[in-house]
């Protein structure tokens, strides 16, 4: 059980979380859709700490023996889909970028017969003996 001293420690700091999190979306620094799951952790974290009891027969329902190993338990489920979620965004990304340096290689091309170069170094070769 946890003490009201760690509990509105615990508290505070989730608080605290939540304002920089909301802060941080605001500036535009993290997207919203990235910014969900860490608003709905600390929600959800928040409630089982104004409502310890929850906790336990969170536990209980589950079947697993204590409280503690419960959250290190909820811990890891969230991080493996943090995990998950940013290797489906980082592959996703890494597309993107094949196909965008695809299509600005195909435009210099284009570029390249339109003004008559043989390739991008001579023109840098012709501005500098200008």
């Amino acid at each position: 059980m946890m003490t009201l001293k760690l509990q509105l420690i615990v508290g505070v700091v989730l608080v605290l979380g939540l304002f920089v999190i909301l802060y941080m979306v605001k500036k535009r620094s993290l997207d919203l859709k990235y910014a969900l799951s860490w608003l709905l952790v600390i929600c959800f974290v928040l409630v089982l700490d104004c409502f310890p009891k929850l906790l336990d027969k969170l536990s209980r329902l589950l079947g697993v023996f204590s409280p503690v190993n419960m959250i290190f338990f909820l811990g890891f489920c969230f991080s493996l889909v943090i995990i998950f979620t940013l290797t489906v965004i980082v592959s996703r990304m890494s597309e993107r970028i094949r196909k965008l340096s695809q299509a600005v290689a195909l435009n210099e091309e284009r570029l390249r017969r339109l003004t008559g170069e043989t390739s991008i170094e001579g023109s840098e070769n012709k501005q500098e003996q200008a």
